[in-house]
């Protein structure tokens, strides 16, 4: 019965060593998977990282892109307002130049119309200063034709 015992004893320590290398295979083989699905996802984190980055740096790209577009037009329409201002300006002297130019020769026009009117008035004057010196003398030659006509 002793060996009996002794057998079982021994078959069961068997057991438990068998029992404990396939906890330990296991172990081990939990530990191994462990470690594939850590690098697996260690990998799949940094693939995903690396992917963030990508979609950050595009979308810097596409800002910067965007701002210098931006500042191209705002760049374009400063441009575009300075010629339009240097144009209003240029039509504004020229328009002045002109108003000048006007006002001269209205002023001009005033004068010689005043002088046409000046020399009119005198040559009326020299006229009738003539035509009465012509009646004088007419009256003075009446009269004397006259005196004589009744001296005769």
């Amino acid at each position: 019965m002793l060996k009996n015992i002794e057998e079982m004893k021994v078959a069961d320590q068997k057991i438990a060593e068998k029992k404990t290398m396939r906890n330990k295979e296991m172990v081990h083989e939990v530990s191994k998977a462990n470690y594939i699905a850590l690098d697996r996802k260690a990998d799949k984190m940094a693939t995903e990282k690396n992917e963030d980055m990508k979609i950050v740096e595009y979308e810097a790209q596409k800002r910067a892109a965007i701002e210098a577009q931006m500042a191209e037009e705002k760049k374009l329409k400063e441009e575009k307002e300075l010629e339009i201002k240097r144009l209003r300006d240029l039509q504004e002297r020229a328009a002045d130049r002109q108003a000048e130019i006007d006002a001269l020769r209205q002023k001009r026009a005033f004068e010689e119309n005043e002088r046409n009117e000046r020399a009119k008035e005198i040559a009326e004057a020299e006229k009738k200063r003539r035509q009465a010196k012509a009646l004088d003398v007419a009256r003075k030659r009446q009269f004397m034709e006259r005196e004589e006509m009744l001296g005769q």
